[in-house]
């Protein structure tokens, strides 16, 4: 790295573990136990607890308990920002083995090979998670097999707020247009489909079910301090407060925030303006164990702040109502600073908005708090059942608070009541409350349901600390895995979306984040030290963010900060002679005038002093005092025309010494306070970058469940006596004829409409993997094709495409249609067998609820093509060429390339090692590059040329693979993924 170029970071957690869980690659190697899904039960609610929300088919329910799925998490892909902008930034100049070694965070070391094809037997450090699956048995995974069970701070869920679709998921990538009943447009996933589609049975019954199982894990993951936030609309509102009432306990409510909208829906009567987060808590709400965090926002000059601090104190030392503050010298128009109260700050910066009307008693009676009060020559006493909120006398003799609150001028007298006098900048923040005004909507939203970030970051915040593990079960453009990365969260976030997963895989890549300070860092406590004014401590830093970062602060002055601060005493006993010897040179320059003065303020307010009068003055609490002298109280700031030039001098001098002494109580006050840590601002380094932390992109494996009965006990699937089939080969058997039924009514489709394969006619096949004859028409031929049905819930692998093209090629098929839902990685590099091209068609997860469905709707069984990929040899290095995607075309039989813009994005693992795919580069020639932000920032350390880069189709030059293997990933716009391996 160049001596001027800005250091990347990136928050690593380097304190932090995680489960080791198998690659895709190697599911081989996994013991067959631990592919089997663990069956996790939950129990159901306790009638004790009623009353609770009930809905159809809930109550055959609650007798038994909530039975969960809890399969594998397969690794998919291990990607680090960090490596991909260093290879761009090195791309003049490649610093040695740099690149590669930053993937050593993910465990794929030498030294642990053997640990490391031991799953779930051993942990490795963190990387933050985005999994694809059904959230429900991807948190029943993560509690049971992971043991994450009672580690997560905070979970953020935002469930679709009704059963439409089209106002919920999304089917592209290039597209948040979502026309509900528009088949094209319809979502592919099986979790959305399931709660959903119009044609979903249950309606908002099954709604409830769908959520009430997922609230019932989601609390089982979080910790005893933590929190579940839930979003929702009013149209749900009351069902999901019973319903969260019922999973978490009424006591752990903590409370509803209404957050404004940006527009409203139109009503033919009162227009919604309002969304709505519930926030509930894992331990009760007053049990102290909820861990939250205050967030404070600047108090602004509204007209509540306004109604409140409508007097100042200004510099002179005098006071005034906000409306008659005279404009600063030398400026002769009138400001009216009620009206323009922000000028008042720069007009004079020095004047201190007050409310005078802090009460300052209390309910109760004690002792030491309960005596009269004198205040400029008034005696205040104290109503019944009342006592003062600080001591009035202390059993030592030391200084009570009430004398330290007179000698800092904090009262406010009237005839018969003393208040606090509180100041704007006392507190100038307040603290926020759960009404959320001023959100607006989100900006650049690439997802048709995206939450503003603002809404989740004062979630994280609140209720979480840096390092802390965060969940979100409904991933969309993932905006909660961006906010925890953004505030130092570890972070896990789970959709059944491809399209999701693809948004927020680019989202994250290309993040650029502030770059906090971190207190546990050299640089932080620096700072901490010059923030608090302490010296730094001696001790080593590790870098760790579980310290958290460095904050700004705000002073809290409170009454009792002062009524306990001895330093008062000292500063009054420095600087009150002073006080007391230019007033009695002002009283002796007026003594023996025949003029007098009218008292404006005090006991003696509405009286003359007559400077040559003789006698004494009895003042309303009792004091006596001279008939013709100043009490401190008394004095005016500006000398009567008529008084001589010694009197305007020694009054110019007494006000001197009172400032001087109330600066003084003031600067001591203010240093003594209290403060609040202000978690929203951290101090940050602006010469320094920090992208997105390493992170994994995972899926569940495709599972097949043994049948159990209510007790979960295997079901004996032959009951000989009878002579009846086995159970799952009848199943096995339904699902197949379901599958073609589906598939003669919807043929298959490919990128382009016309790119269609319909059938002629669809009928049963007796082999042993060709289950039917397809015939289509090829031009002016008909053409046979062999149709394979994969698994309901497994993986094809490439050995059993083999297998099918052989059988295939025997029984004089032309072609081979292989349908299922999931291929494994090297299944996708299998295109063809001698004479036999293989057509891999995936078939759409709506069909997992085929018996559900209007058959035949739809893009039920979707061929994306194979990558067309040529390397090229440039000296010692290499370089991938994306050519397009190979589709076969049924009008002719032939396989053509189309476009690059039609993939969204494609990455290679530049050493692929058959055991994880690494996204060593990443490349975005069909949608908007995400590294927008950082192109900004670091376009003086990478060149136009390597920026220009990420939206070609030909990568960046890069070392011949020591594995002698390179893999090339490629995603299109629906999120479908194909992957191919190529020797070199």
């Amino acid at each position: 790295m160049a001596a001027n170029d800005k250091p990347i970071d990136a928050i690593t957690h380097e304190t932090a573990r995680r489960a080791n869980i198998p690659p895709a690659e190697l599911e081989g190697v996994l013991p067959e136990e631990d592919k089997q899904p663990i069956k996790v039960a939950y129990k159901q609610r306790n009638p004790d607890l009623d009353p609770q929300l009930v809905w159809r088919g809930k109550d055959m329910e609650d007798w038994s308990d909530i039975v969960v799925d809890a399969p594998p998490i397969y690794l998919q892909e291990q990607v680090h920002p960090k490596a991909i902008i260093e290879d761009l930034r090195a791309g003049r100049e490649r610093q040695g083995d740099r690149g590669p070694s930053l993937f050593d965070h993910f465990g794929v070391t030498d030294e642990d090979r053997e640990a490391e094809v031991e799953f779930y037997r051993h942990s490795k450090r963190w990387s933050n998670r985005m999994i694809l699956g059904d959230s429900l048995q991807v948190m029943a995974s993560l509690a049971e097999r992971e043991g994450l069970k009672g580690q997560v701070q905070a979970i953020y869920i935002d469930p679709p707020y009704g059963i439409k679709f089209n106002s919920n998921f999304q089917w592209s990538t290039t597209s948040r247009d979502v026309k509900d009943g528009k088949l094209e447009h319809l979502t592919r996933e099986p979790e959305q489909v399931k709660a959903f589609r119009d044609t979903w049975r249950d309606g908002i019954h099954s709604y409830l079910t769908y959520l009430r199982d997922r609230l019932t894990v989601a609390r089982e993951l979080l910790t005893e301090s933590g929190s579940c936030f839930v979003q929702i609309s009013d149209e749900n509102l009351h069902r999901v407060r019973a319903l969260m009432d019922e999973v978490f306990g009424d006591k752990c409510f903590v409370v509803t925030i209404p957050m404004k909208k940006k527009g409203s829906q139109k009503s033919g009567l009162l227009d919604p303006v309002n969304d709505y987060l519930l926030w509930y808590s894992k331990s009760e709400r007053d049990s102290g164990k909820v861990k939250f965090r205050a967030l404070f926002s600047r108090r602004e000059f509204d007209e509540e702040t306004l109604r409140r601090f409508n007097r100042a104190a200004m510099p002179n030392g005098t006071e005034c109502p906000l409306g008659e503050i005279p404009s600063p010298p030398n400026d002769d128009s009138f400001h009216n600073y009620r009206d323009v109260p922000e000028r008042l700050a720069t007009d004079w910066p020095e004047a201190r908005l007050f409310y005078g009307g802090e009460q300052l008693t209390s309910g109760g009676t004690r002792p030491n708090q309960s005596d009269p009060v004198l205040w400029e020559g008034i005696e205040y006493r104290l109503k019944p059942n009342l006592c003062w909120k600080t001591t009035t006398r202390r059993p030592d003799g030391s200084t009570p608070g009430m004398q330290r609150l007179i000698w800092a001028r904090r009262l406010v007298g009237g005839r018969s009541h003393l208040n606090y006098k509180r100041f704007l900048d006392d507190f100038g923040y307040t603290q926020m409350s759960n009404w959320w005004d001023g959100l607006g909507g989100v900006g650049d939203a690439v997802y048709v349901v995206q939450t503003n970030e603002e809404i989740i970051k004062r979630c994280i915040l609140m209720a979480s600390d840096p390092g802390d593990l965060v969940l979100d079960p409904t991933c969309g453009a993932g905006t909660t895995a961006d906010v925890a990365e953004a505030w130092g969260r570890r972070w896990i976030t789970i959709d059944t979306s491809r399209v999701a997963m693809a948004l927020a895989r680019a989202r994250v890549m290309g993040a650029h984040y502030p770059y906090y300070l971190l207190a546990d860092s050299p640089e932080g406590q620096n700072k901490e030290a010059q923030v608090s004014r302490i010296a730094p401590p001696s001790q080593a830093t590790h870098r760790d963010i579980r310290h958290g970062f460095v904050y700004e602060r705000a002073p809290h002055v409170v009454m009792s900060d002062i009524g306990n601060n001895a330093e008062i005493d000292v500063i009054w006993e420095r600087m009150q002679p002073a006080v007391e010897e230019t007033l009695e040179t002002l009283n002796g320059s007026l003594f023996g005038l025949d003029m007098d003065f009218l008292v404006t303020a005090g006991g003696r307010k509405g009286d003359r002093i007559t400077f040559n009068a003789v006698g004494n003055y009895t003042m309303p609490s009792g004091e006596v005092v001279p008939t013709n002298a100043f009490q401190e109280w008394e004095v005016p700031r500006e000398a009567p025309s008529d008084w001589p030039a010694s009197a305007v001098d020694a009054l110019e001098s007494f006000w001197q010494a009172r400032i001087a002494r109330q600066r003084e109580i003031d600067a001591s006050i203010a240093a003594r306070a209290e403060f609040e840590y202000l978690y929203d601002k951290p101090y940050e380094d602006k010469k320094r970058v920090r992208v997105a932390g390493p992170f994994t992109v995972e899926s569940l494996s495709p599972h097949k469940v043994a049948a159990v009965d209510e007790d979960g006990d295997l079901i004996d699937e032959r009951d000989a006596a009878s002579g009846q089939r086995e159970r799952g080969a009848q199943e096995a058997e339904n699902y197949v004829e379901a599958m073609l039924e589906n598939l003669r009514k919807a043929g298959v489709h490919q990128q382009g409409k016309e790119d269609r394969i319909a059938f002629t006619s669809l009928k049963g096949w007796p082999g042993e993997w060709i289950c039917a004859e397809g015939r289509y028409m090829e031009g002016e031929q008909e053409r046979r094709a062999g149709i394979f049905i994969g698994p309901e819930y497994g993986t094809v692998q490439k050995a059993d495409l083999v297998a099918c093209a052989k059988e295939a090629a025997d029984a004089g098929f032309d072609l081979v249609i292989a349908c299922s839902f999931n291929f494994d990685a090297h299944a996708g590099e299998f295109r063809k067998l001698g004479r036999i091209p293989i057509l891999q068609a995936r078939m759409n997860p709506d069909l997992h609820m085929a018996g559900d469905l209007k058959a035949g709707g739809g893009n039920l069984f979707v061929v994306f093509g194979e990558p067309d990929i040529e390397v090229l040899t440039e000296g010692d290095k290499l370089r991938v060429k994306i050519l397009g995607v190979d589709v076969f075309k049924p009008q002719t039989g032939e396989v053509i390339s189309t476009e690059a813009g039609d993939i969204a994005c494609w990455f290679i693992d530049t050493d692929y090692n058959e055991e994880s795919f690494f996204v060593r580069h990443a490349y975005f020639p069909g949608a908007e590059v995400p590294y927008k932000a950082l192109k900004t920032t670091l376009k003086a350390e990478i060149d136009e040329e390597a920026w220009e880069s990420l939206k070609k189709t030909v990568s960046r030059p890069f070392a011949r693979p020591a594995s002698g293997r390179i893999a090339v990933k490629v995603i299109n716009h629906l999120g479908d993924e194909v992957m191919k391996v190529i020797g070199v």
